[in-house]
């Protein structure tokens, strides 16, 4: 019987771990259906090796997934940090950057968007890094293309805090309507979206993002620390600090 219970246990976490090895030739076909059966039989006798195997899996995962996003960060820092194509807000000099991957459709970045400039206005010392991170579809995309196209106006500022402020969905009518509201000539904008490099400055974007297991909006990152979802004020302001009472920037 403790044989049999072990041989379950060992089963059980063979199959959830490396279901592979399972079809290996060591096993014939009737050694395999028995130890299935075995298998089945301990897990619903002992669902709760289902959740230990889940947390196991999970914290492996996260462990991966901060590796991985620490080596991006470590070969990607001119990207992140100090591509000219991005807008800065802030101070451009600032002696910590705070980068924001948005989408002026997400509610998250529209209710943390007065905190982030609130942030901007009380630290004269913060600079803000504003990545376009199209993820909401259509409309999304020509959002973000129209504020990119609108720095050749130098109107890129006046249209982002526009559309980020904006009450409801941010249409392709809407920010056409934004657009002139604000000065914006019309035309040209439409003109200018059709720019290669703003496509492909989209695209590189969404390649970091990935790199960096960035799935959503609002995502942050000061310095060497990712910061994926929502955070208020005060969560931000912890992180620019631990930045400046650790020594200052490693790679911002």
């Amino acid at each position: 019987m403790i044989f049999r219970f072990r041989l379950a246990a060992c089963a059980a976490a063979l199959l959830a771990l490396a279901p592979a090895a399972l079809a290996e030739d060591s096993f014939n076909d009737g050694q395999k259906k028995e130890i299935g059966e075995i298998v089945r039989q301990y897990l619903l006798e002992n669902p709760e090796v289902l959740l230990d195997v889940s947390r196991a899996l999970e914290a492996k995962q996260q462990e991966q997934e901060k590796e991985q996003r620490a080596s991006v960060l470590q070969s990607n820092a001119d990207q992140i940090f100090r591509s000219p194509s991005d807008y800065v807000a802030g101070n451009p000099k600032g002696d910590v950057t705070m980068v924001e991957f948005f989408d002026y459709n997400c509610g998250w970045c529209k209710k943390g968007f007065s905190e982030v400039v609130n942030l901007i206005e009380k630290d004269k010392n913060l600079r803000v890094v504003l990545k376009e991170f199209p993820i909401f579809g259509g409309d999304s995309d020509y959002a973000a293309m129209a504020a990119l196209a609108a720095k050749k106006q130098n109107k890129y500022w006046d249209l982002h805090q526009a559309m980020l402020s904006h009450e409801g969905k941010v249409t392709k009518a809407a920010v056409d309507e934004i657009a002139a509201k604000i000065g914006l000539d019309v035309a040209k904008l439409h003109e200018d979206m059709k720019d290669p490099a703003i496509a492909k400055e989209l695209a590189d974007t969404h390649a970091l993002a990935q790199s960096l297991a960035i799935n959503g909006t609002p995502a942050f990152i000061i310095d060497d620390k990712v910061s994926p979802g929502y955070l208020p004020a005060d969560g931000l302001t912890a992180m620019i600090e631990e930045v400046r009472t650790g020594g200052g920037c490693k790679l911002c």
